[in-house]
């Protein structure tokens, strides 16, 4: 997954302050995980968020959404935001929105 140095640069900024939260390089871009837990990462022009499958469907009615398929074969709980579509506060309502699932999650073991 190739990753925009810039759009990474934003979802570092709109995720400061958080907790419990580590910057991972993943399948060549870079995630951003909650208590373990994969929640947001970043593409060449795109933003990934994980919101459950439960919150799969309200969430691509949002503007710039679409389901999240790298293989062919969509991910359930995965989605990608277009970048025009999650600035400033827009990106961090995004990373609330899929922090509402993750936190659900139990932590992973370290």
């Amino acid at each position: 997954m190739p990753h925009d140095p810039e759009l990474a640069d934003a979802m570092r900024a709109a995720l400061r302050g958080r907790r419990n939260i580590v910057e991972k390089k993943m399948f060549g871009g870079y995630c951003w995980l909650l208590r373990g837990h994969m929640l947001c990462g970043v593409e060449v022009g795109r933003y990934m968020f994980r919101v459950g499958p439960d919150q799969e469907s309200e969430a691509l009615t949002r503007p710039g959404s679409k389901p999240m398929d790298i293989t062919g074969r969509p991910m359930t709980g995965f989605i990608w935001v277009d970048a025009t579509r999650a600035e400033g506060a827009a990106l961090r309502d995004w990373i609330e929105y899929a922090a509402n699932y993750v936190r659900a999650l139990p932590a992973k073991a370290k």
